[in-house]
């Protein structure tokens, strides 16, 4: 435990270290003049005036430094730091007077060891450096009075922790219930009954049951939050006919994309190379007389098929091997033939013929696309000059006139993506835009423009029985076919009484083995396996789902699965709860020491350290 509380000591050294040096560096710690050195105490041991000016000043140094704005002393109040700084020193302060009590310190032998321990205090050949040890304290607003009695009660703490937190065990009991919860198991047998299975199907319903359905559920038939906005919209296909393409750009196109027009005749092809003419003669050789297969020739020198295909190839990519590779059959193992690696063994795997694509079979696609890319540079040109009219005070209703954009209106929810609603750009203009906005352009990835104007929101509301009736009828069918289904589902569990004879329901039924809670069984409702859960062994239930009915009955309860996922999971639960129930032990320490240490706040001194802050 000596070697723990001592890597807790110097971790905490390194701590306090990194907040004060480099937090305070470059600030200042704050120094109050005066006679008032302490702003309370907690039993026998003081708070002073400059440790709370230090641990405020770097809690808003941390937070001016997340947020890059200067943090005032009022919104310090406002979000209650104040109060976090003096609670957390009260807190501390009473620990430290019990464990004074206590009569614990790390004595001045092992104080200096870790002293001159602390890299930040050594000099350039490791050793401790006292210029140094004097400058970092300095630095951060300390004398070697502060420091060393600050480390020594901080050492002392920690100990005390140790010794609390230190071996804590939560009886086994909890993590074993626990595990028990999660992986324990079920076999049981199930059918499921359907609208389908329903002896007596569920009538239509009248209009006044239908009526009352809606009426007795409001809640179920809502509208959400709309916005009511009109819009404009020009799309590069609005203005294909104001764009000219002529036949040399068309051509010009075409021949740049000759690679994909004019596909000349490849080959799927393998090869393997030898060192010389004659082992790859030997090796054809053995081949032609079926003494080995090319598989056997590859693997033999510790390749894959995939190290020597060669993909598909042309005239081009096979040099002087090129017209006897083309005039083989598929199948034909070739050789030796010269390579650019040497001489080689080549096979052919397929035969893809020439594809030629003639310019009048693709006329018109091109068309279209040197169109649509003219077009979209036509609206980015005409953007500038619609917006110019915005801002001259232009309406969307007359910029529909004066411009090629079309006018529309719609009702848009979170939920719409049709029509305009498709563009992702529109949707989050939407989604965003308030009254208070002004329509602007926006811009689509497929280069089409829109602008839109907020007229009102419509808040959630209910539906119009009216616009609604094909919702409730849908709803009150569904109801009804649920009821029904279990009504049909217990008479048949009441059918079959003690014989549990699923094969004498006449429905199609299956078999679980070994499921635990978290198991999933498709169309099942959502607390189907806690349910089954629920259940005794050899009890026969109905689990009612929307629109369905399960049957079942519960076979066997199996403990959890041993297995080293379990073994794993269930030693990091232990650790968990051990460590909770020894964190839970020291909170209970420091109220404790809290209670019995009575601190006493001086509420002036508080202020005028606060008040330095201004």
């Amino acid at each position: 435990m000596a070697a723990g509380v001592k890597s807790l000591s110097r971790t905490f050294v390194w701590i306090i270290l990194a907040l004060l040096i480099v937090g305070l560096a470059g600030f200042g710690a704050t120094n109050l003049s005066g006679t008032i050195r302490t702003i309370g105490h907690a039993g026998d041991q003081p708070i002073s005036v400059d440790a709370y000016a230090r641990e405020l000043q770097s809690e808003i140094r941390a937070i001016e430094a997340q947020s890059g704005q200067t943090l005032p002393m009022s919104q310090v109040r406002a979000m209650g730091l104040e109060q976090v700084v003096l609670s957390r020193l009260v807190g501390l302060a009473s620990i430290d007077n019990e464990v004074a009590d206590l009569g614990i310190s790390i004595g001045d032998a092992n104080l200096q060891k870790e002293i001159i321990e602390i890299p930040a205090f050594q000099g350039i050949d490791g050793g401790f450096d006292r210029e140094a040890y004097r400058f970092a304290l300095s630095q951060a607003g300390l004398n070697e009075t502060e420091f060393e009695d600050d480390l020594r009660k901080e050492s002392a703490r920690t100990l005390v922790q140790g010794a609390i937190m230190a071996g804590t065990r939560m009886p086994a009991v909890l993590s074993d219930t626990m595990i028990d919860y999660i992986a324990a198991r079920r076999n049981f047998t199930w059918a499921e009954l359907s609208a389908e299975d329903l002896q007596t199907p569920v009538p239509d319903p009248t209009p006044e049951q239908l009526q009352a359905f809606y009426d007795a559920q409001p809640d179920d038939f809502m509208l959400p939050e709309t916005k009511r906005l009109t819009y404009l919209l020009m799309t590069p296909e609005m203005i294909l006919d104001e764009v000219d393409v002529d036949e040399t750009a068309l051509r010009d196109l075409y021949d740049s994309r000759s690679a994909e027009y004019d596909v000349p005749e490849r080959r799927l092809v393998e090869r393997l190379v030898f060192s010389d003419v004659t082992a790859a003669s030997t090796a054809k050789a053995q081949v032609d007389v079926g003494g080995t297969t090319f598989e056997a020739l590859v693997d033999q020198r510790g390749l894959a098929l995939a190290d020597v295909d060669l993909g598909d190839v042309t005239r081009d990519d096979l040099g002087d091997a090129a017209d006897d590779v083309f005039a083989a059959d598929i199948g034909d193992v070739l050789g030796p033939l010269p390579s650019s690696l040497g001489p080689a063994l080549f096979r052919v795997n397929g035969n893809l013929a020439a594809r030629v694509t003639p310019f009048e079979d693709v006329q018109e696609e091109l068309r279209a696309e040197l169109a649509g890319d003219r077009a979209r540079r036509l609206i980015e040109t005409r953007a500038e000059e619609i917006n110019d009219l915005m801002a001259g005070g232009a309406t969307l209703e007359e910029l529909a006139q004066e411009t090629d954009m079309e006018l529309g209106t719609m009702s848009w929810t979170d939920d719409a993506h049709e029509g305009v609603a498709a563009y992702e750009e529109f949707r989050a203009a939407a989604a965003a835009v308030t009254q208070d906005d002004f329509p602007e352009i926006g811009f689509t990835e497929d280069g089409a423009i829109f602008a839109l104007r907020l007229e009102e929101v419509l808040p959630v509301r209910p539906e119009p029985f009216a616009s609604a009736r094909d919702k409730v009828a849908d709803a009150w069918a569904l109801e009804q076919t649920t009821i029904a289904l279990r009504e049909q589902a217990e008479r048949i569990v009441s059918e079959l009484g003690d014989s549990d004879d699923f094969a004498a329901t006449g429905l199609a039924f299956r078999v679980e083995n070994g499921l635990t809670r978290s198991a999933f069984i498709d169309g099942a409702p959502t607390d189907f396996m806690s349910q089954v859960f629920a259940m005794d062994k050899g009890e026969l239930r109905v689990i009612s789902g929307p629109g369905a009915a399960f049957i079942v009955r519960l076979d066997d309860t199996l403990p959890p699965e041993e297995t080293d996922e379990l073994t794993t999971m269930q030693a990091a639960f232990a650790d968990r709860v051990d460590q909770a129930l020894s964190e839970a032990l020291f909170e209970v320490f420091a109220r404790d020491a809290r209670l019995r240490a009575k601190p006493q706040i001086d509420q002036q001194a508080v202020n005028a350290v606060q008040a330095s802050f201004q």
